[in-house]
């Protein structure tokens, strides 16, 4: 499947010669292609989606794509409804507990737009399987949420052979993340004209990196204003639970005895990043123990919008139409707030 870039936006595989919009699609996509263009709601109809983990973040992504009319949706999990899923996991009924997760959504997923293709696959295999490497061939963007650090730099590497697109996102109880490695990125974007000119867009690219190399990122040379404006502790906070499941089997801590290790992870991490001394040295404890206690937990307003942020990007990346997360987003339930950092990008 090729993924070569002839034009802004993802070159889909499933584009051919008779892609014209259906009457039917043109009347329930008219309002959103008044706002992004006919060329972008095309290339979003002729897009297959990967979906790894059907948890809250996934939950609201896929919603939000569905309706916005991609060709194609693939999900992966094979995980049975748990009684924890109920809260964020709107897909998810009472009766739905000790059921597949995809069994149970499948049918209300499908509700939303029947436009719209969607294939399960409810077995649990394995995601370094090869099984798991031919689904990553067929499709022309992989989302997978919720997931390990270790996990998503071995599933980046897959992309990466295959040369396709990466999203991963996930929540921490009140505290979320987006990362993306988009390979080397063509979209429109817009320019101010001279004076008394209109403003125009061309097309420009970036070049992503892939989150192995992005964790390797250093903050020498940042300002105080510029290290602050980028919330260097929710960051590291972050980071440091990824090097904390890599530490133990992939589980996250689940009491505030484990704050204090936390808290060495993230002080180490920062040390080595070189953050500047005068915005941060050492990670707030208050933090760290907050982390400790809420990270194996989801938040259904968190997770709505850190998945509604995923979905948008995802869009924003098939359509070409403007620039997408470069490459590293944090939110911050507490404040509502959130930021964007490029980790190892030009």
């Amino acid at each position: 499947m090729s993924s070569s870039k002839s034009e802004p936006g993802l070159n889909n595989s499933h584009e051919q010669a008779g892609t014209a919009l259906t009457e039917e699609e043109a009347s329930r996509y008219d309002r959103q292609m008044r706002l992004w263009g006919l060329e972008a709601q095309q290339r979003m109809r002729n897009a297959t989606i990967l979906v790894v983990r059907l948890r809250g973040v996934a939950t609201e992504a896929i919603k939000n794509v569905v309706l916005a009319g991609i060709g194609k949706l693939v999900i992966v999990d094979g995980e049975d409804v748990a009684e924890e899923d109920l809260g964020a996991g709107f897909f998810f009924r009472d009766e739905d507990v000790g059921r597949k997760r995809l069994d149970a959504a499948k049918p209300r997923i499908e509700s939303l737009n029947p436009l719209v293709t969607v294939e399960t696959v409810a077995n649990a295999i394995s995601l370094q399987s090869a099984e798991f490497e031919s689904i990553i061939e067929t499709v022309d963007l992989v989302c997978i949420t919720d997931e390990s650090r270790d996990t998503l730099i071995q599933i980046n590497q897959l992309c990466r052979k295959h040369k396709k697109p990466l999203y991963t996102g996930g929540t921490y109880g009140l505290h979320g993340y987006i990362f993306c490695d988009l390979l080397t990125h063509e979209y429109l974007a817009p320019v101010r004209g001279e004076s008394g000119e209109a403003p125009k867009t061309v097309k420009t690219s970036a070049k992503y990196t892939s989150l192995d190399q992005a964790l390797q990122h250093k903050w020498s040379g940042l300002t105080r204003r510029q290290t602050k404006e980028v919330n260097p502790a929710l960051v590291f906070s972050i980071l440091a639970l990824w090097q904390y499941q890599s530490l133990h089997g992939n589980q996250l801590p689940n009491a505030v005895e484990n704050a204090e290790e936390l808290e060495s992870i993230a002080n180490g991490l920062i040390q080595s990043a070189d953050v500047n001394k005068q915005v941060l040295t050492r990670i707030p404890r208050d933090l760290m123990e907050s982390l400790s206690v809420t990270a194996n937990h989801e938040f259904s307003p968190v997770c709505a919008i850190v998945g509604g942020m995923l979905a948008q990007d995802i869009l924003k990346a098939l359509g070409g139409r403007d620039p997408p997360i470069a490459n590293l987003f944090v939110f911050d339930g507490n404040t509502g707030s959130g930021t964007t950092i490029r980790m190892k990008m030009a």
